[in-house]
């Protein structure tokens, strides 16, 4: 492995940090700490920390001998100062000679020694950085050294490879039983530079961040020379179909498969993130494959991401997708029963009270194709994928060289059933639409816009189809929640499909679709352009069809229902004088969604249409506004507040119209009219 350090670019940390008043320590572990969290072979979201020991002076003046550690919830990659909250050393260090210690009075004592109490928690591991004497410590989940750590005789190969060198920890999970182990495993032979954690990684140590850091790379290095040089190919390749399924036809149906119902319709969704290469087809494609995902995952932490591990699929053959979806699901099946079992014989073991995750995978494995990581947010199902990968590297490895054995089960649900962990989850508070994709077209007008905002702030991971690629790129990036912009011709059925392939490739699937995008032109029927017309039906009626069957066509694929709306306009029930163009497609379109609900209710999929009027927006732009004010002698404000209530409405009131029946879970065949009240447009 690499060793990044630069003298230079260390001198450039202490001297940036120090204007800020940050001492050269804590630059430096700054420094090395990102060193460390930039590469995904040592740390990955989460799984490792640092720490330095220094000298602070708190707010009256004192100073304190303290343990900058690294904090809960920042990104070693790119950690600030403010990531390695100090904690006081003296309680720390007196901590050491309690017989025991809970975690959630490790928690306490922790955020009691902060020196400032607003600081992140500092990192479940922050003792073991106490209890050992070293200035600088780094501790990383590196694949190489689990390689070693996930075997049987993990103990002799450790000291065969790494010598004296190397002190060696049975596995004990994180907290204070295993901080005062590690300790008693280095007072036993203070010369080692650096500890192995069976079945969960490694720590070293110097008395300078740099001594610290290349110790790390010099034996992670040693690790992977090991592997390299005296490695096996360890697999079979397994017979693989000539023509697959692709991605495409299979996400969505996996997708489908892995939701978890809450009854009546209702499903707590997940995203699909899809990752291939030729390393992960040399696995998933092995004769041994399901063998070595039922062994479990690499390192404890990471049954927080993927649970038990990978869930494994047969390799999907392009000639009967049906057949794979009956697949999919016996698969998923007994994956669940499999996680409730694991839960219910671990839950029994003592009289802790806990309450069940979710029993769906988060990773599965499809010979011939990949993988996918699943998870409630896009973030959480590219973690899950990431994680994938670094777990398919630590196994083949650890398999090429021996057996791939990590930790056992019981040992895995007392980490993934932690109470610090259940603690997390239950104040962790799902939005309307997390684990929702919802497709607006139009996404870059000012309705779509509102839409598109509308339903990521409400937790929906937004696609914009507009036109203007460049415009619903920037207005996806405004609504955040990971929402992407895609150019699209809803007029051109390729440009539609491609557009809703997009949506998959990214997503997995699709659950909301707001048909959105629209265009008005006035001309008396009478002497109308044949040409004209047909534009119109063909951006107002038929773009409306081809979007609505691109939607249905996955929502039936995932089989968990959907929602599928109409920006149908007032005009469609109130039509306006030299607006035939527009008000008979879009009368058309109204009729179209509530075909729609007739046909596809028994799919769980629900269709209502939304009546606006008097929007500004690409339709009724201010010059437009102004010249109708005229028209009716009135002033602008008076014109667009004509109605009812007598107030402007909004692009924002009619996005809230679309979300209200996205929310309507026992509502389909609806019109909803927002335009203040006007009698004339009322249904009837």
């Amino acid at each position: 492995m690499e060793n990044l350090w630069r003298d230079d670019e260390a001198e450039r940390f202490v001297a940036s940090y120090a204007t800020k008043g940050v001492n050269r320590d804590l630059a430096l572990r700054t420094y090395t700490t990102r060193l460390l969290g930039g590469e995904p072979r040592l740390v990955l979201h989460g799984g490792g920390n640092t720490s330095v020991k220094t000298e602070v002076t708190d707010l009256v003046g004192d100073t304190h001998a303290v343990l900058c550690v690294k904090g809960s919830g920042w990104d070693m990659g790119s950690i600030e100062p403010a990531g390695l909250p100090a904690v006081k050393l003296a309680s720390l260090l007196k901590s050491r000679r309690l017989a025991t210690l809970s975690d959630e009075n490790m928690v306490t004592l922790l955020r009691a020694n902060l020196i400032d109490p607003g600081a992140p928690n500092p990192s479940v591991e922050a003792l073991l950085h106490a209890f050992l004497p070293h200035k600088f410590i780094d501790h990383t989940h590196s694949t190489a050294i689990l390689a070693i750590a996930d075997q049987a005789e993990s103990r002799e190969m450790s000291r065969d490879l790494f010598g004296s060198k190397m002190g060696f920890v049975p596995y004990i999970m994180p907290g204070f039983a295993l901080a005062k182990a590690a300790a008693e495993v280095f007072d036993q032979d203070p010369t080692v530079e650096g500890l192995i954690l069976d079945k969960h990684g490694i720590f070293t140590f110097g008395d300078t961040a740099r001594e610290a850091y290349d110790r790390m790379i010099h034996y992670v290095t040693v690790a992977e020379d090991h592997v390299r040089n005296n490695g096996r190919n360890p697999f079979t390749p397994a017979s693989i179909p000539n023509e697959l399924a692709s991605v495409g036809e299979i996400s969505p149906l996996l997708r489908g498969a892995v939701a978890v119902s809450r009854g009546e319709g209702r499903y707590d969704r997940m995203v699909n993130v899809f990752r291939t290469s030729p390393q992960i087809l040399d696995f998933v494609n092995a004769t041994e494959v399901a063998d070595m995902a039922a062994r479990g995952v690499s390192t404890p932490d990471l049954s927080i991401r993927i649970k038990t591990g990978p869930m494994v699929l047969p390799a999907p053959s392009g000639d009967d997708i049906p057949g794979y979806r009956t697949a999919i699901d016996e698969r998923v099946a007994a994956f669940a029963s499999d996680y409730t079992e694991y839960f219910r014989s671990n839950d029994a073991r003592d009289d802790v009270a806990r309450v069940m995750l979710d029993p769906m995978p988060r990773l599965t494995l499809v010979p011939g194709l990949g993988m996918f990581g699943h998870g409630r947010t896009f973030k959480d199902a590219t973690i899950a994928a990431d994680v994938g990968e670094m777990w398919i590297e630590a196994a083949r490895d650890a398999e090429a060289v021996g057996r791939f054995e990590p930790v056992s089960r019981p040992d895995l649900f007392d980490l993934e059933y932690w109470s610090l962990e259940q603690a997390k989850l239950a104040g962790a508070k799902p939005k309307p639409f997390t684990g929702q994709v919802a497709v607006v077209t139009g996404g870059a007008g000012a309705i779509g816009a509102a839409i598109v905002k509308a339903f990521a702030a409400e937790g929906a991971h937004v696609v914009a189809l507009d036109l203007d690629g460049d415009k619903a790129a920037a207005t996806a990036r405004s609504a955040g929640n990971n929402s992407i912009g895609i150019a699209c011709d809803i007029t051109n059925p390729a440009s539609v499909r491609a557009a809703f392939d997009k949506t998959i490739a990214t997503f997995g699937g699709v659950d909301i679709v707001v048909s959105n995008a629209g265009a008005a032109w006035e001309s008396p029927i009478a002497t109308m352009d044949d040409a004209l017309l047909r534009r119109s039906f063909e951006l107002n009626f038929f773009a409306h069809q081809t979007v609505a069957q691109n939607a249905v066509r996955i929502m039936k694929a995932q089989q968990t229902g959907g929602v599928l709306l109409f920006n149908a306009s007032k005009q469609a029930v109130n039509p306006g004088a030299k607006f035939g163009a527009y008000g008979l497609p879009k009368a058309a379109t109204l009729f179209l969604s509530r075909q729609y609900a007739l046909e596809h209710g028994a799919d769980n999929i629900r269709v209502n249409a939304v009546n606006a009027d008097r929007i500004r927006s690409g339709l009724l732009n201010d010059e437009m506004i102004a010249n109708r004010a005229a028209a009716r002698g009135l002033s602008v404000k008076e014109y667009m507040g004509g109605n009812l209530l007598g107030l402007e409405v909004t692009a924002e009131d009619v996005a809230r119209a679309f979300v209200h029946h996205a929310l309507a879970e026992r509502t389909t065949a609806d019109v909803t009219t927002v335009d203040g009240g006007n009698i004339a447009a009322v249904l009837r």
